[in-house]
């Protein structure tokens, strides 16, 4: 936690905004990384503000504005939103010189892989291949064999290669980094009751919980902890997928755009041809196995923009390919003689492909075009909500993805190059 969240963070920051120790014969007038500086810093702190209408709910604390807030008890989750998260769209926009740009989005890369519970061994191996390579090109950017600048190379560069054969030995660093740690900390110390023997209550309570969770992992159905009562109103889909209300009273008329979309959808699927004016009922929210509820555009849409966390923007899973899509509403539907839950959802255009390899698959920018790809999926293809926050480039207005850490990343093997 403190490396990726702390430690690596205040080091990015402090090189960027140039208020890392200068010793003599080195001199900031050379220090050509560092752009965060007067209005920069003021202007790029305001954008980091502005993205909290962006963050789903999900992703707990949104990252306050650094300019104002980094010395006032700025949080380890809102280090690694704001850096981690926003800091491949963000530091671009400021202009940081391209070769720091992609060195820093190439620790990036590193970071949200090993966040990850579940990493696929490709990737592992790519990212163990990024961390050397991070090290090593930290040294000839910024280090460049000063004597004067030794101490920009701190722990945190040199603890990045030692991952991968970590994550081999131990398992994924998500499963027992600080998080996991300070957690069990602190609702083991919320258990202790005797205070004459404290540390000897601890250790009893801190057995107990090993006993109970090794006969939950022998009998799993010892565990009935998930086994909560569905909210009224609710829908169990299976396999984790929950609609949850608001949901129209009576069913609503459909047309244009989005009731081609469904028209053709249910008649293509259906095996049928719907006669008569289309209406259907729709549904606000959809609760993920994942745990995080995602909402619609159909409701969040009647909100001021700061009075909302954004839930409505999903990662989609189609025939093997990853797509980012605004949900408009969900419904239910008889194809073939079955109740479907579906989803309406407006989707986002390709990420822009030269952003995407020249980040190392951190800055997944998209344009965003009102019913220019309207379709109807099943909702077990969505796979998480996500964050689309806007930003310029080219002149253009854009949206780039931000993924709740932990969460699995999209990523694709690269091909090798002929």
């Amino acid at each position: 936690m403190h490396w990726a969240s702390l430690n690596w963070t205040d080091l990015v920051l402090s090189l960027f905004r140039g208020t890392m120790r200068c010793e003599k014969p080195d001199s900031r007038d050379s220090w050509d990384w560092a752009v965060l500086t007067g209005d920069v810093w003021k202007k790029h702190g305001q954008a980091v503000a502005d993205a909290t209408p962006y963050f789903p709910g999900s992703f707990d604390r949104p990252p306050r504005n650094p300019a104002e807030k980094i010395s006032s008890g700025y949080k380890a989750w809102e280090y690694l939103l704001y850096v981690v998260g926003l800091g491949p769209a963000l530091f671009l926009d400021i202009g940081l010189p391209d070769k720091y740009w992609r060195h820093f989005c190439k620790g990036v890369s590193v970071i949200r892989c090993f966040q990850q519970y579940n990493i696929p061994t490709p990737q592992l191996v790519a990212s163990h291949e990024r961390a050397v390579e991070y090290a090593a090109d930290f040294e000839t950017l910024f280090y460049q064999r000063m004597e004067s600048r030794i101490h920009f190379v701190r722990q945190s560069v040199h603890n990045m290669p030692h991952l991968g054969p970590e994550t081999i030995r131990v398992g994924p660093p998500g499963l027992h980094a600080q998080w996991t740690i300070e957690r069990t900390i602190g609702n083991l110390g919320q258990e202790i009751k005797s205070h004459s023997q404290p540390y000897a209550n601890l250790s009893e309570r801190g057995l107990r919980r090993s006993q109970v969770n090794a006969l939950k992992a022998m009998i799993p159905g010892l565990d009935h902890t998930e086994q909560k009562g569905l909210p009224r109103g609710s829908v169990d889909l299976g396999a984790g997928f929950v609609l949850l209300r608001a949901r129209d009273e009576h069913k609503h008329h459909i047309d244009g755009e989005a009731g081609r979309v469904i028209r053709e959808y249910l008649e293509e699927v259906g095996k049928g041809r719907i006669s008569g004016d289309l209406v259907v009922a729709r549904w606000a929210r959809l609760r993920l196995p994942n745990g995080q509820i995602a909402r619609s555009a159909w409701k969040e849409k009647r909100k001021a923009l700061n009075k909302v966390r954004m839930a409505r923007n999903v990662k989609t899973l189609i025939d093997g390919k990853y797509e980012i899509g605004e949900v408009q509403y969900y419904l239910r539907a008889s194809l073939r003689g079955e109740i479907c839950a579906l989803a309406l959802i407006d989707f986002y255009s390709q990420p822009c492909p030269d952003l995407l390899k020249r980040s190392f698959e951190t800055l997944w920018s998209c344009t965003f075009e009102p019913e220019a790809d309207l379709r109807l999926i099943p909702v077990e293809s969505i796979v998480s909500v996500v964050a689309m926050v806007p930003h310029q480039y080219a002149g253009q207005r854009r949206f780039f993805l931000v993924e709740k850490p932990g969460l699995e990343t999209i990523w694709e093997e690269e091909e090798d190059e002929e």
